[in-house]
């Protein structure tokens, strides 16, 4: 059975789930790195894709992400010139409650009774205005880095919008970003 799309699991409908004590058996995150690029390097711009809803965003989404935007910074910088992180985790476990399906299985099964279900998965819990992902580079990355959020926002299950967290406001006006 193929997984369910992202649409069923949104929405944060449920109260939030973190604890591992009661789950046995805990599917690996899919998200292989936080941090990719030059981590300790000293940069002038800081920018982020922030979320603009309250959702969940599930761990396979948040590593399509990473990879379409570490993919294109890595074309087009090198790996000395950037560094890019994943600002949320995915602590949130989901749960499904598999049905059984064919002849009998009304017999077999008891419905939604003591309907706890499964872990298949696990997801980010994010607030409106919440960083996701953050890049660092040079004054001439700039745009690069922007067309990498750019990449990596259809990934994610929420509208984004790219703002900037670091920039020299000269700066910001002579590329004509706006005076914010």
């Amino acid at each position: 059975m193929g997984k369910r799309p992202g649409r069923c699991y949104r929405e944060c409908d449920r109260p939030p789930f973190m604890r591992g004590k009661f789950i046995h058996r805990q599917p690996a995150s899919k998200l292989v790195s936080f941090d990719m690029g030059q981590p300790n390097g000293d940069f002038e711009v800081e920018m982020s894709l922030v979320g603009l809803e309250r959702c969940q965003i599930r761990n396979q989404a948040l590593e399509a992400a990473r990879i379409a935007a570490n993919r294109h910074m890595s074309k087009k910088t090198a790996k000395q010139k950037f560094h890019l992180r994943i600002r949320v985790k995915p602590y949130q476990w989901l749960r499904e409650n598999k049905m059984v399906t064919g002849a009998g299985a009304d017999r077999v099964q008891d419905g939604m009774r003591k309907a706890w279900g499964k872990v298949i998965g696990s997801s980010a819990r994010i607030r409106p205005g919440q960083a996701i992902i953050t890049i660092r580079v040079n004054r001439d990355q700039i745009q690069t880095a922007h067309e990498a959020l750019e990449k990596a926002a259809p990934k994610i299950p929420t509208p984004c919008r790219i703002v900037f967290d670091r920039i020299d406001p000269e700066l910001r006006r002579k590329l004509g970003y706006g005076a914010e």
